[in-house]
């Protein structure tokens, strides 16, 4: 099996990773990304955690298939589990996730970061914790966009060591994803404003608490997007 492709956004994952890295997966299922970032040549090295059987068959066997288990060490492991300080990781990539789902693996693994340049991070939800935890742990976020696929959007978030202070707004919407306001940011906060608008609508007057928290979070939304006007 060759691949020749990959989605949208694992392709706007990959072209997040330097030349020359050596990198790890976590959750890396078929292998996929690391095979395509191999036959890329980008990459010079990979290894494919996975933490359930089924995935780590697959990926073993595709990695054999495309010829490739020479330079991708595919390996049964629990999140950071998967590498130690000869492999010499200084990418890692954790993708397809909820945020709080990554943020808990970097947790477990904190020791192990310390030698690892650069985090490639795209949470399903919960952006917001993942970013929070990133800059509570001596994280910097460096750079973010935004992809929307089958009608679903994936934030993509890169961070490097360094000190960095988000506020509320920017630990929700991403200070870069803010900053640029792309017509995808756009189009996603307003479809978000949209949904909370019509739950709004169901819920009875007397449910005060309730309103309250959901009209918050729709002006935060308008507020925000106004600012990019």
């Amino acid at each position: 099996m060759q691949v020749k492709n990959i989605s949208k956004r694992l392709g706007k994952v990959a072209s997040f990773v330097p030349q020359g890295a050596k990198i790890l997966d976590v959750g890396s299922d078929h292998a996929y990304l690391p095979i395509y970032l191999m036959q890329q040549r980008r990459i010079v090295s990979a290894i494919a955690g996975e933490v359930v059987d089924g995935p780590y068959q697959s990926a073993v066997a595709n990695v054999s298939d495309n010829e490739l288990s020479d330079k991708i060490s595919v390996r049964l492991a629990n999140g950071l589990a998967a590498f130690d300080e000869k492999d010499q990781i200084d990418v890692i990539i954790i993708a397809g996730m909820g945020g709080r789902l990554i943020a808990d693996i970097l947790a477990n693994g904190s020791a192990k970061l310390a030698s690892v340049k650069r985090l490639i991070l795209q949470p399903n939800n919960r952006a917001d914790e993942l970013r929070r935890w990133l800059c509570g742990h001596d994280f910097q976020i460096i750079e973010e966009t935004l992809v929307e696929e089958n009608g679903k959007f994936y934030e993509i978030i890169i961070a490097e060591q360094g000190k960095q202070v988000l506020n509320a707004d920017q630990e929700r919407f991403g200070p870069y994803l803010m900053r640029k306001q792309s017509a995808i940011f756009q189009d996603r906060w307003q479809r978000e404003a949209d949904k909370l608008e019509k739950a709004l609508a169901k819920i009875p007057m007397k449910n005060l608490a309730e309103r309250s928290a959901i009209s918050q979070k729709i002006n935060q939304i308008k507020e925000v997007l106004h600012a990019g006007e």
